[in-house]
């Protein structure tokens, strides 16, 4: 057990007793949304997991321990902090850890933490990926290559659509990571059902997911998994919309020199406030979905390991 490492009670027993857990990230709660609706999402999400047979594992370091399940405290705290609380990815760990501090988790360091405490599967609004511009500005999101090293499923509504979906596709392929679309060959772009790229391959069950996840560990293969669960149509956004939003965010952050960790939050921020909210009411529904789809894939992937 690493020492830096707290997992909660009810983790711990499900854990013992091969009862599936799913992670959960925390920038999404300090950086994602806005208080109180952060709080609330982050509560609901757990509830979502529990109500689907699974035990949910939110993901975060407070006071320099790396914790695995968070308490309602600490999730109000995160919450009330928003961008106060340092968004921590891979190389901020040690830092954060040695400091006593209090960090958000990004997916990259979400799956970290998940891996050190034996949790395999992991729901997360989009994953980061390659952003537009970065031929000059080599802007490519950490949680990349963790999904090449790290053994965590991440289950996700896609890539979020201010990235640039081709080149992350691409940077995925080169570094052996599987793009799996749950019922879709099409890859999800967070707020949209599908895009114009494909994913790798289409699997129609969460059994069949689970199969796959069980090989490739099983084999000793290294690296996660992303797989891509569209939005429910009825809480999908016209397409025309969310782009024209996500270029006027774009514009307005090159204008003010935002790039880097800093990205991602101003231009959801700003797309969810040219949408006049309806972004954010998008993006609660497509967390929850996601958190269904993790759960179903953890109770498989129990029932594979005890088979």
């Amino acid at each position: 057990m690493n020492p830096y490492l707290d997992i909660a009670p009810e983790v711990q027993n499900a854990l013992q007793n091969g009862v599936p857990v799913v992670a959960l990230e925390s920038t999404i709660i300090s950086h994602g949304m806005p208080y109180p609706q952060n709080v609330k999402t982050a509560l609901m999400v757990e509830a979502e997991v529990r109500a689907h047979g699974a035990v949910p594992a939110t993901i975060a370091i407070v006071n320099g321990r790396l914790k695995a399940g968070l308490s309602e405290a600490d999730i109000e705290q995160l919450g009330r902090s928003g961008r106060d609380v340092v968004k921590v990815s891979r190389r901020d760990v040690p830092f954060i850890v040695a400091a006593g501090a209090t960090g958000a988790t990004t997916v990259a360091s979400t799956m970290i933490i998940a891996a050190m405490a034996g949790i395999r599967v992991f729901a997360t609004g989009g994953i980061g990926g390659v952003h537009r511009g970065a031929q000059e500005s080599f802007d490519v999101s950490a949680d990349l290559q963790e999904l090449a090293q790290t053994p965590v499923a991440v289950v996700c509504a896609g890539a979020k659509s201010i990235l640039d979906l081709r080149l992350t596709l691409e940077y995925l392929e080169t570094h052996g990571v599987p793009v799996v679309g749950y019922q879709t060959k099409a890859l999800p772009a967070f707020f949209t059902r599908d895009s114009a790229f494909s994913v790798d391959y289409r699997l129609d069950t969460p059994l069949a997911i689970a199969e796959v996840l069980h090989a490739k560990w099983a084999m000793g293969l290294s690296g996660g998994m992303v797989i891509a669960n569209p939005i429910p149509a009825e809480y999908a956004m016209p397409s025309e919309a969310i782009d024209a939003a996500i270029e006027q965010a774009l514009t307005e952050a090159q204008a003010q020199k935002i790039g880097g960790k800093e990205s991602t939050p101003f231009l959801l921020a700003r797309v969810c406030e040219i949408t006049g909210g309806d972004s954010l009411a998008s993006n609660i529904q497509l967390v929850l979905n996601n958190a269904r789809l993790a759960s179903a894939i953890g109770q498989s992937l129990q029932t594979l390991r005890k088979a």
